[in-house]
């Protein structure tokens, strides 16, 4: 079976969306109006939803963020490079989490301009993208 991931986020600006997705990440936009955008991120459908509610930055990663898993450590770097060079905002920087374990990758989170933050992986042993059920680890949250 193959299928796509859909994700709908709020925004405060469809242009500003359109700008950070579009030339920052390098998602091709699709269809749009004045409320809404469709974004292409890698094979993925976003939409982007323009809301009038106040949208304040959360205290952190937990529990609401969303992103990818690379399956090439290359498109990793890539999309990392890319960031670095369009000035994208980083909310934590390139890091490796639980290193010489089976669930060792590598992370980053970005913060788009309405604050809904984006963290990028690669695992090391892509067994721990789903399994290595013996472990408990997930994330860094405290």
């Amino acid at each position: 079976m193959q299928t796509l991931f859909h994700l709908a986020f709020p925004v405060a600006d469809i242009a500003t969306a359109k700008e950070y997705y579009g030339n920052g990440l390098g998602c091709a936009v699709g269809r749009e109006n004045a409320k809404s955008v469709i974004l292409n991120l890698y094979g993925h459908q976003l939409v982007a939803h323009l809301t009038d509610q106040l949208l304040t930055p959360q205290p952190g990663i937990y529990p609401r963020h969303f992103g990818l898993v690379f399956l090439a450590e290359a498109d990793w770097e890539a999309l990392l490079e890319r960031a670095q060079r369009k000035g994208l905002k980083f909310y934590q920087s390139p890091k490796y989490r639980f290193t010489g374990s089976p669930l060792e990758h590598r992370t980053f989170f970005l913060e788009d301009p309405f604050h809904n933050l984006m963290e990028f992986k690669y695992y090391t042993h892509p067994s721990a993208i789903f399994g290595e059920v013996e472990f408990v680890q997930i994330g860094d949250r405290e």
